[in-house]
């Protein structure tokens, strides 16, 4: 019997187009996975086309109505019914039923009680409010008396004060009260914030503290422009008033203007000192007239700045 050639075993292990075809896998699944981070759903088509599948399998859906659902409507869960009186919380509640009435009156007793011992009382209490309020005008210090008060620190070159219309403008300068570039007052400018402080007590009305500054942009770790600058040494100024002083705080109101309203034109370095500042503006008079100045004070001017 003859035999045949020898047959020939595999070698052992893996054969070696394996590694190349495992190879060839992964890079595969990373292509798809890819795909699939980088991909974005359509949110349209896909509300389309879960509203068409669901009305395919028959999914209870919304059917719209006509006629509004019965029920506690807003107005009701919102007003309750009932004459309005005065409670310990300040709130007023008005009937719904009563859109037409112009006035609504909180107190039953207003009307009623109008005896002529009431009517003397009420006259009697704003004859003393008027004379109070005429009393703390007439006490209020004027230009010429802050000038007097502060001529020392005028003369040296640190401040300047003005008048416009109902306003008295205590001007602050840059140089000796803020380093160049920071809102951080100096050591040295302290003294006459205080004076400047007292005088301050004294009046009465609205205080405006704005921050001014120079047409050259300013770009730090701290202030991004020269409206973060102007407004950062308005508020130093309230801070430091409000600490050595006894004036409310209510009273105050920061502003920053940057380089919006100079007071000369950026031509050289003088110039530019001199547009560099703080203003605190004493408002003075009623409420009505501190209300006319202040919406006088929002209206720009026709050169572009406050009057020297």
């Amino acid at each position: 019997m003859d035999e045949g050639p020898p047959h020939k075993c595999p070698p052992p292990g893996a054969p070696a187009w394996v590694m190349t075809f495992a190879d060839l896998m992964s890079l595969l699944m990373c292509f798809f996975v890819l795909l699939l981070a980088f991909s974005e759903m359509d949110v349209l088509k896909f509300k389309q086309l879960a509203g068409s599948m669901k009305e395919a399998f028959g999914v209870q859906r919304e059917v719209n109505v006509k006629e509004i659902p019965k029920g506690t409507s807003i107005i009701a869960r919102e007003f309750s019914p009932g004459r309005p009186e005065p409670t310990l919380v300040k709130t007023v509640q008005q009937r719904t039923i009563e859109q037409m009435q112009q006035n609504l009156q909180l107190m039953e007793t207003t009307t009623e009680d109008s005896s002529p011992l009431a009517q003397e009382t009420t006259s009697g209490e704003l004859d003393d409010l008027a004379e109070g309020e005429a009393d703390a005008r007439a006490e209020e210090i004027d230009d010429s008396d802050i000038r007097t008060a502060l001529s020392e620190d005028i003369d040296a070159g640190l401040l300047e004060v003005d008048t416009e219309g109902q306003r008295i403008i205590i001007r602050i300068r840059e140089r000796g009260s803020f380093p160049s570039g920071a809102a951080d007052l100096m050591r040295d400018f302290e003294p006459v914030l205080a004076r400047i402080g007292a005088v301050l007590e004294q009046t009465a009305g609205r205080i405006i503290i704005a921050g001014h500054s120079d047409d050259i942009p300013i770009r730090t770790a701290r202030f991004r422009s020269n409206w973060e600058l102007s407004a950062s040494r308005a508020v130093s100024v309230v801070q430091h008033l409000g600490r050595i002083t006894d004036i409310p705080m209510s009273r105050f109101l920061i502003e920053g203007h940057a380089e919006t309203q100079p007071l000369v034109p950026n031509e050289d370095a003088e110039s530019r000192a001199r547009n560099r500042r703080v203003e605190i503006v004493v408002v003075r008079g009623s409420v009505d007239e501190v209300a006319a100045e202040l919406n006088a004070g929002d209206e720009p001017a026709e050169n572009g700045g406050p009057a020297d």
